[in-house]
């Protein structure tokens, strides 16, 4: 069984920046990509910087990928898998997302 959990609201969201919001006390990076029209949310932990910053990250592409760079040491994680492209060992958690009467929501799985 699941739940959604209200993070946003569709207003908040700027094209291709991230936004950084506390669920089930884990910070989540949400990302709203402008170019696919695409949602994407997870962890918002840098492994490899060892700190909560990915929100602040760069959105771009890398071939088919679409990515976030770290704005510490500029690794790439793709929003859709949390896998780090340059370091395949570190992946980060990825979380149900979508859109319901203008709300953003997560996914909860109970």
């Amino acid at each position: 069984m699941s739940d959604w959990k209200t993070i946003c609201h569709q207003d908040d969201l700027i094209p291709d920046t991230g936004l950084c919001a506390l669920f089930d006390d884990e910070q989540v990076a949400i990302f709203y990509c402008g170019g696919n029209q695409s949602l994407y949310a997870l962890s918002n932990f840098d492994p490899i910087g060892d700190a909560n910053v990915l929100s602040r990250g760069i959105v771009g592409s890398i071939g088919d990928e679409v990515v976030v760079a770290s704005p510490l040491y500029k690794q790439h994680f793709n929003l859709k898998t949390g896998k780090c492209l340059e370091a395949p060992e570190h992946t980060l958690k990825t979380y149900p997302i979508r859109v319901s009467d203008g709300e953003v929501q997560l996914q909860v799985v109970l």
